[in-house]
């Protein structure tokens, strides 16, 4: 059994050591693709596999086809929309993700990202004050409940849609649900963002929802920027100077936010949302217990795409 770690953005050694431990305590061999810079190291690499765990790596039908052995694919990490689905299912090739094992990494980066906001950039004028602010989670999976959690320690006022959890399960966690997210939007100063990116998504942060939220809003997006609508955010940010949108996902038209809107809207270089040594180690090797568990025990726990 062959399970190889193709990651261009390569797992801390630590995170390496740990999946190494995993793979080969269970008899199997792993193999390693790091730093590689163009597909067809990928295609090579993944002939002879049975498994392979990435992280943001691009698996679609050509590197499925390249490996007549894969029946697993493991994304270290919560999102998966990097993974042709329909193409692994119709290839009987089960695809799970590590959903929680970076929920707080991206939790704390988007505490930091609304305190840096709210005290303008750190640009050395007069901020506000996190506490007492009413701020929107926009769906509440894994980060969305450890952002809730962490701020309440700050003091804010916590509300929170989600389409598909439960109201009675968010309402045991002590915060506010509302009904829809035009609700969410209107109510809170700040709101920050964890939908996927999904056909019913992508696009759906847009003018109409965005242009009720009260005055000085931030909107903190460490999600997807497929979720964004960027031309009508643009517009938005044009018409409303007090809104400021902050974000660890570079959008498409990122010069244009620059050149326009300079100190209301900031990104990071790359996404950095599960860029903690913790988050890399836990994802890392949650993996690979689920690759064991996999081909030793059939549990399919985790799985993302059909049967």
């Amino acid at each position: 059994m062959k399970v190889l770690v193709a990651t261009e953005k390569p797992f801390a050694k630590i995170a390496i050591d740990g999946i190494r431990k995993e793979i080969e305590a269970a008899g199997y061999e792993l193999v390693l693709l790091e730093k590689y810079t163009n597909k067809s190291e990928l295609l090579n690499a993944v002939k002879e596999s049975n498994a392979i765990i990435i992280r943001s790596d691009i698996i679609d039908a050509e590197i499925m086809d390249s490996a007549k052995n894969l029946q697993l694919i493991v994304r270290a990490g919560a999102g998966y929309d990097n993974i042709d689905l329909d193409a692994a299912t119709s290839r009987n090739i089960c695809v799970m993700n590590t959903p929680g094992q970076n929920a707080n990494a991206v939790a704390e980066l988007a505490l930091g990202m609304m305190i840096y906001a709210v005290r303008n950039f750190y640009n050395g004028t007069s901020g506000i004050e996190l506490k007492g602010k009413k701020l929107g989670i926009h769906a509440y999976g894994n980060v969305g409940r450890t952002v809730a959690r962490i701020a309440k320690g700050f003091g804010m006022e916590i509300y929170t849609y989600d389409a598909f959890c439960p109201k009675e399960v968010m309402e045991q966690d002590g915060v506010n649900v509302v009904d829809s997210a035009e609700d969410l939007y209107k109510k809170c100063q700040i709101v920050s963002l964890h939908i996927p990116a999904t056909p019913e998504t992508k696009n759906s942060i847009n003018y109409s929802l965005l242009k009720n939220m009260p005055l000085n809003p931030i909107l903190v997006n460490t999600a997807r920027k497929e979720v964004i609508n960027e031309v009508e955010l643009i517009k938005l940010m044009e018409e409303r100077t007090d809104f400021k949108y902050i974000t660890d996902i570079i959008p498409t038209n990122n010069s244009e936010f620059v050149e326009k809107f300079v100190g209301r809207y900031f990104s990071t270089p790359k996404k950095m949302g599960a860029q903690t040594a913790e988050a890399n180690i836990n994802a890392g090797i949650a993996a690979a217990k689920q690759i064991v568990n996999f081909f030793k025990n059939g549990c399919e726990k985790f799985r993302v795409n059909k049967k």
